[in-house]
Formats: C-alpha cells, structure tokens, sequence
C-alpha cells in the first residue's frame, strides 16, 4: 500500500533526524470516488450517511501490518454513492492527513442498499 509524502516525511524525520511524532489517536478508513497520490488528494465519497470508519491495524511482522477487525461501512439508504475506486487511511475522522492509499483490485458501484465492507487482515500497510 502507497504512502503519502506526509508519511514519508515523518518516518525520514523520526529515524534520521530524531524528530518526535505523536501518532494519532484513531486512524481512518476513507472511500475514494478519484485516487489520491502522494502528495493527497482525491475524491472522497460525501453525504449520504458516509463516514469514515475507524482502523485498528495489528503489530506489524516483517515490515507489513493489517487490520484486525471486520471494517464496515453503514449501508446507504438515500441516494448512490457511484464508483468507489480507492481507499485512504486517515488521521482524523475528516480533514486530517492522508497516510496511506490505494486502489481497489476492482472499482465498486455503490448503490443504495449496497454494503461496503473489508474483511478482517484485508488491508495491508507495508514497508518493505
């Protein structure tokens, strides 16, 4: 899984120029009509009982970790939320900084009624 400029930046601070970092509380799984990049960007799915959900990642082995639960997003009930393409990790519930991203294997029409979920190890963040 990519990782953003922002994330980079604070691994190359804290290992080589002994930089602190406070982790965030939470971190924040985000639907992506449009993929970001490095740099941020993207477009986020919005409104129609959209949230972000938050990420519980386990102990990382080898240099790659993953979630440690079932991530789900509620089920829309108002109007679709067309071609999910991507997903992003976040610092915060909105706003905040992109970690890491990625593109689905297959992008995803949400419809109304349609649940979006991923499976307990489904996401892997690496950095090998």
């Amino acid at each position: 899984m990519p990782k953003s400029y922002y994330a980079d930046n604070i691994t190359l601070n804290l290992f080589l120029r002994n930089i602190t970092f406070v982790p965030p509380v939470q971190v924040y799984l985000a639907l992506m009509l449009a993929s970001p990049s490095p740099s941020g960007g993207g477009t986020e799915v919005a409104g129609h009982g959209y949230g972000r959900q938050i990420v519980t990642m386990g102990a990382p082995v080898n240099g790659a970790c993953s979630n440690t639960a079932d991530i789900v997003f509620p089920v829309d009930v108002v109007a679709d939320w067309t071609t999910v393409v991507a997903f992003a990790l976040y610092d915060a519930a909105s706003g905040g900084n992109l970690l890491y991203y990625a593109n689905l294997s297959t992008s995803r029409y949400v419809a109304v009624g349609d649940m979006i979920k991923f499976p307990a190890s489904q996401l892997v963040a690496t950095e090998t």
